[in-house]
């Protein structure tokens, strides 16, 4: 099934080939990155890089969502966030996504210039659904197991790709009733998942084609790479691109990844042996 375009703002998402979707996370905690971009220059210089890379998109973050990881303040979160995007929309030839789940910091975020929503909850918000609908922007609908807080602790399935498929399943018709009309949808590698999970996830990929959403899949530098490889979270580049190689063959449309350069050149590979260039 041939994926229709997805509008965002004066921005086209096109599926004829897989699309990278850069991190920016301007978090002092993130697993992989915290503390590096809180400086508000170097958040914007890091965006840029990212985009001169071949970012596709630019996903902008104010709080973390690793295992373990508190809540922030709405008006923390906000300060992150805000003017960052104010900057980079204004700026970048790309789209801006915001990364949250907070409905009053969605609101604000595209009236500064964000034109997708990247929500880790699925949409548990019914405010922020009625926010992305009244922008009419799309929005990522992600699974996770728990919340950030316990999600990790022996996470249970009796059949993890069906759960998840059903899932999103319910949440694309709920969503859609609330006028919602373009969704991404996201399996969350590593939220509440074991390595097993997620292994899965990836090889069963395709089976989340029947949705008729487009697929992102974000497993850059995940902890299941690191139990495979017995890495620490610097040292993961060569499994994060094993993963997204297979992820792309298997169906991923959309990519979400900290090392943007070597990603694109991985994904311009897979897209060939696809039969997509």
């Amino acid at each position: 099934m041939a994926l229709k375009d997805v509008r965002c703002g004066a921005h086209v998402l096109r599926f004829d080939r897989t699309l990278v979707m850069g991190v920016l996370n301007v978090t002092p905690d993130s697993f992989s990155d915290g503390g590096k971009y809180t400086d508000f220059e170097a958040a914007v210089s890091h965006a840029e890089r990212l985009v001169q890379e071949g970012a596709d998109i630019i996903d902008v973050g104010g709080e973390s969502s690793r295992p373990g990881a508190q809540s922030v303040t709405l008006g923390d979160e906000l300060n992150r966030v805000k003017p960052v995007i104010e900057r980079l929309a204004s700026e970048l030839k790309v789209p801006v996504s915001i990364d949250t789940y907070k409905s009053k910091v969605a609101e604000e975020c595209l009236n500064a210039g964000a034109c997708i929503v990247n929500d880790i909850t699925g949409l548990a918000d019914k405010k922020l659904i009625k926010v992305a609908a009244e922008h009419k922007v799309p929005v990522v609908l992600m699974h996770m197991k728990g919340t950030p807080q316990n999600m990790q602790q022996n996470p249970v399935y009796k059949d993890v790709v069906g759960e998840i498929y059903n899932f999103m399943r319910e949440r694309i018709a709920f969503a859609k009733d609330l006028g919602v009309d373009d969704i991404i949808v996201d399996p969350g590698i590593g939220f509440g998942k074991t390595t097993e999970h997620n292994l899965e996830i990836i090889r069963r990929l395709g089976e989340f084609r029947k949705l008729g959403c487009p697929i992102l899949v974000g497993p850059s530098r995940k902890a299941f790479i690191g139990n495979l490889t017995g890495l620490p979270v610097q040292d993961r580049l060569e499994g994060t691109l094993a993963a997204v190689a297979v992820a792309v063959y298997n169906g991923a449309n959309i990519v979400r990844v900290h090392d943007v350069l070597e990603v694109k050149r991985a994904v311009q590979v897979a897209d060939a042996i696809k039969g997509m260039r």
